[in-house]
């Protein structure tokens, strides 16, 4: 709240398995599962299935599972996935889409955009609870012309915003911007436009530029994680030891909490 930030985003997928969708809704819901008392997004879980890629089965009914952490088997339909949704009472929630790998072929890629437009109308009809926005998840890989029948089919059917899933997975950048170009022009300008798994600095500004209003992504944590930080010259290393001996903050030029309170030595050392 202090930095801004209007919306978080929830993973179905793993709230799903622990705690619980029911303990979750028993506690009341999302916002105040977390105190939060601006905007919510919930994605379907259909990301972080389709990435177990040796763990789940895909047919036209839904997606079967092993659980990562306890290998237990699961079904997650387009009826469910909403189901799901509704119950943690998220302000957007998404379709349950097929998410193919960059390099698929063309025919492969087809067939997933065939099942998403079929998911799609599926999670439209089992949508009951009001006050909640349904983004439809435009796929079609690297190709344009798939990307450009998937944008027409999915804005033909009204939904409340649009998201261009299936990007920033490995393919060249070039192709990512591309692939947002092509999709964007086709979605209505005034209905949010989303961009699904892109989150760095450079390439946030890349989307705004396009005419993107939504990113999410886990690059922040994982940044973080893995012992870097972002300043407004760039992207820094913590592990530098040269960063032990600074009295300044990381960005002497920022006003965020951590740089308004703490030194870089302080920030980087092991306490």
């Amino acid at each position: 709240k202090d930095i801004g930030i209007a919306m978080v985003l929830a993973n179905t997928y793993h709230l799903y398995l622990r705690p619980g969708i029911g303990v979750v809704e028993k506690m009341g819901g999302l916002h105040k599962f977390m105190a939060w008392d601006k905007a919510i997004l919930t994605d379907s879980g259909g990301y972080q299935i389709f990435s177990l890629a040796s763990l789940r089965q895909v047919s036209d009914e839904g997606v079967i599972f092993r659980s990562h952490i306890d290998g237990s088997q699961h079904l997650i339909t387009p009826e469910s996935a909403i189901q799901f949704q509704e119950a943690l009472g998220a302000d957007i929630i998404m379709t349950l889409d097929e998410c193919p790998a960059y390099d698929d072929s063309l025919e492969k890629v087809n067939r997933a955009m065939d099942r998403t437009h079929q998911w799609a109308e599926r999670c439209q009809k089992a949508q009951k609870r009001s006050g909640q926005a349904l983004y439809a998840i435009v796929q079609g890989g690297v190709f344009p012309q798939l990307r450009r029948q998937s944008a027409e089919y999915l804005t033909s059917l009204g939904f409340s915003g649009y998201a261009l899933g299936g990007l920033s997975l490995g393919e060249p950048k070039k192709a990512t911007l591309a692939m947002t170009e092509e999709t964007v022009t086709l979605l209505p300008e005034n209905k949010p436009r989303y961009l699904m798994g892109v989150g760095s600095p450079e390439d946030l500004l890349e989307g705004i530029a396009r005419g993107i209003d939504i990113f999410d992504s886990a690059l922040p944590t994982r940044v973080a994680r893995n012992g870097a930080f972002f300043t407004g010259q760039g992207r820094r290393n913590i592990r530098n030891t040269g960063y032990s001996q600074i009295e300044q903050p990381f960005d002497p030029e920022c006003d965020c909490y951590t740089c308004r309170t703490f030194s870089t030595a302080l920030s980087t050392s092991p306490i």
